[in-house]
């Protein structure tokens, strides 16, 4: 059973959990993943299976990938996400152009300081397990590539279409978006269509794992290039 396998990652579980799933189903302990999804997220998980595909993980978490996001305008929140708890609010409307306008600072190569609710390690210490303590570091900015497109705006929803570089963090940029429009914005909902060159259609449903009647292997790839 050791292969590559393309998974759609449901609301509301970790990525912890898809390997823990995945474990149990196939009895093998060398599992690994291609790049976490918060537990709000849903969307392409690349699982590997087995130590002749966990060893290429590096090689997965250097591609790009592509989002769908919404965007909530008018609310900050502490983790720049739906769970966090709310810093700010606005009653602030912004217009399509000044939305244009906004997102063309974020287009092409950008500098961006990840959030301290991240499992970025610095110092040997990951941000959250400090931000959950009340403790807020100093960041250092990373360039990312980005390539955003507005699917729709219909406020307080900003819905995008973001592709991106490895280290891009998309809850940064749905805060960002929001400082630059003076309204404060979090990150509402994110849907990962796209991992390298895996993409959602081919991903297998969580539920597939566990039903008997369906050959969820099927969705196993066995190639050891990325070439």
């Amino acid at each position: 059973m050791d292969g590559i396998l393309p998974l759609n990652k449901p609301a509301g579980k970790t990525s912890f959990n898809m390997v823990s799933l995945l474990r149990r189903i196939t009895g093998i302990r060398t599992i690994g993943h291609a790049g976490t999804l918060d537990p709000f997220a849903t969307g392409v998980m690349v699982l590997l299976i087995g130590k002749n595909y966990t060893r290429m993980s590096n090689q997965f978490l250097n591609q790009d990938k592509q989002y769908k996001a919404r965007i909530r305008l008018g609310i900050s929140t502490e983790t720049y996400d739906p769970e966090g708890e709310v810093t700010s609010t606005s009653p602030l409307i912004p217009t399509r152009e000044q939305i244009d306008n906004a997102l063309l600072q974020f287009q092409g190569t950008i500098s961006q300081v990840p959030p301290m609710f991240s499992a970025k390690k610095v110092q040997g210490k990951k941000l959250y397990e400090l931000a959950r303590k009340g403790i807020t570091i100093e960041r250092a900015p990373v360039q990312v590539t980005l390539r955003i497109e507005i699917l729709d705006y219909s406020y307080p929803y900003l819905d995008i279409d973001v592709h991106c570089s490895k280290g891009t963090y998309i809850r940064s940029l749905a805060h960002d978006i929001g400082q630059v429009l003076g309204c404060g914005a979090h990150l509402e909902a994110l849907k990962r269509v796209r991992s390298g060159t895996f993409t959602i259609e081919e991903c297998c449903e969580v539920e597939h794992l566990t039903d008997p009647l369906y050959n969820w292997q099927k969705h196993l790839q066995k190639r050891l290039s990325l070439l």
